[in-house]
């Protein structure tokens, strides 16, 4: 690091490994506990910003800061990011891929497995003492089963990997074919719902993919098909998937990410055929370390004028 300390804005409650780091080697401005008047007065000075994926860091918030240079977010998405906004500036926006990759992947076949196998409501019917009264309901089998991935980037392919351990026939859907794969790949969304059990969500969130999971896809994938989705809330139109969760047009989904976190919809916890998680796909002690020194790195590594080591794609 340079001699002098650069100013710093922490954006959102970020990892305390993190937050230690950057106090030691920055001078950070907490912006929850900034009071307007007092985030005027240093807003000039900041150079860097730390915050999530999902933090909205628009336009015309970045434009409150004059000499802002990086922004380094916890995380593989960065949706909340205006990354176009800050190219036209000129400030450097960084992620953390890979280090998360197969806890997600991880998670989504525990996802897919805890849905279809009905993991929670059966221990539920164990411990209630339900069982007593005779045995659970049959499950649907995963083994064999037709898994479709939208998003074949790194956490796809990670979940891909994992399905074929299961004997899954694996198709994606993506903006173009990928040339380093032998899956099926589907042009159509709604032709790839239809052709499969398990449809996991894998792809980015913002603008390009928002509701990309409608009513029609959801009809497709069927009263036999479950949802998974490790991406982004914002992918899934949260109001049609309640509907068919509710109407049994669609059999059951598992959902690490909501619409408005950390608020889940009421009439979306109460149903039975769906697994509900707290946005954790990436939540292990390991990994969460490692995003937060990759975060912390970034910003380390432009402050010492060199490259940065994971900026977001062009």
């Amino acid at each position: 690091m340079t001699s002098s300390r650069p100013d710093i804005l922490i954006a959102t409650t970020l990892l305390p490994h993190l937050v230690t780091r950057l106090h030691q080697h920055f001078n950070c401005h907490d912006l929850t506990s900034l009071e307007p008047a007092a985030l005027a007065k240093v807003a000039p000075t900041i150079r860097g910003i730390a915050c999530r994926g999902e933090s909205k860091i628009t336009r015309e918030f970045m434009a409150q800061f004059p000499a802002l240079e990086l922004v380094s977010v916890f995380g593989v998405g960065y949706d909340g990011v205006d990354a176009v906004a800050a190219r036209e500036r000129g400030v450097e926006v960084t992620h953390t891929p890979d280090v998360l990759t197969d806890d997600v992947a991880d998670f989504a076949m525990t996802l897919l497995l805890s849905t279809a196998r009905q993991i929670v409501h059966a221990d539920h019917y164990a411990r209630s003492g339900a069982w007593k009264k005779g045995p659970h309901a049959l499950t649907t089998k995963v083994t064999g089963s037709k898994l479709g991935i939208v998003g074949l980037g790194r956490i796809g392919k990670a979940i891909a990997h994992r399905a074929a351990a299961f004997d899954m026939t694996i198709s994606y859907h993506n903006r173009s074919p990928q040339k380093d794969v032998s899956y099926r790949y589907v042009a159509d969304l709604k032709t790839l719902a239809a052709e499969v059990d398990f449809l996991v969500l894998a792809m980015p969130g913002g603008a390009g993919t928002r509701a990309l999971i409608n009513a029609e896809v959801l009809q497709a994938l069927g009263p036999k098909g479950f949802l998974i989705n490790v991406a982004r809330g914002s992918v899934v139109d949260e109001s049609a998937l309640i509907k068919a969760l509710q109407d049994g047009t669609l059999g059951g989904a598992g959902l690490d990410v909501f619409e408005d976190e950390p608020n889940i919809p009421e009439a979306l916890a109460k149903l039975d055929n769906v697994v509900l998680t707290p946005h954790m796909a990436s939540g292990t002690v390991v990994t969460r370390v490692a995003m937060a020194d990759l975060a912390f790195d970034n910003l380390a590594a432009h402050f010492d004028g060199k490259p940065v080591l994971t900026p977001v794609p062009q």
